[in-house]
């Protein structure tokens, strides 16, 4: 099947969904998850960003078709207008997370110094502000951020969603980041 009839077979599932098809819409998201994730994994490479992002990037432009899909103009083509989500969805990932470089640790390994050994007021301190977090915000971030579990992981463990997670995540470390700023300010 040619791109044009593929799109125009996910044109009438998604038509079909919108009048309330639950069949027709599982067959779109089924067809066109593989797409997306094409689409991603080729945008990743194109911007120099890891293929890991692909997943997180195809998850996201899921949800938002979902979400945003009364926003298509059914007279159009539903193509372009998941190549924008796709675009639009990698580069709020970019931007979220800046522009990283990454290098093996063997190229630089003779230029690293010994950690200086603290007296663990650091750690005392990073304990601290954890615990003014309220649960399940403090497991995540301690679950994610210290003990390097996946989200996946995390939100199985806490039976969670996954984007719940992400969400909880992102918020719990905007309010440390806050609760550090604020006891810093305090120090000074």
């Amino acid at each position: 099947m040619n791109s044009s009839a593929r799109e125009q077979q996910w044109a009438e599932w998604m038509r079909s969904a919108m009048k309330g098809d639950t069949q027709a819409y599982h067959r779109f998201l089924c067809a066109v998850t593989p797409h997306l994730r094409a689409m991603a994994r080729r945008r990743c490479d194109q911007f120099g960003a890891p293929a890991s992002e692909a997943e997180d990037v195809v998850q996201e432009v899921l949800l938002a078709v979902h979400l945003k899909r009364a926003t298509w103009d059914t007279d159009r083509p539903i193509g372009p207008w998941l190549s924008a989500i796709v675009r639009n969805k990698l580069i709020d990932s970019l931007r979220r997370r800046g522009r990283h470089v990454n290098v093996p640790i063997e190229d630089v390994i003779e230029t690293l110094e010994a950690e200086e050994q603290g007296d663990g007021l650091d750690r005392m301190d990073a304990a601290n502000l954890l615990q003014r977090l309220k649960d399940p915000q403090r497991d995540i971030v301690r679950s994610i951020s210290l003990e390097g579990a996946g989200v996946r992981e995390t939100a199985e463990r806490l039976k969670m969603s996954e984007g719940s997670v992400r969400v909880a995540l992102h918020r719990a470390l905007k309010s440390l980041a806050a609760l550090y700023r604020s006891e810093t300010r305090e120090d000074e």
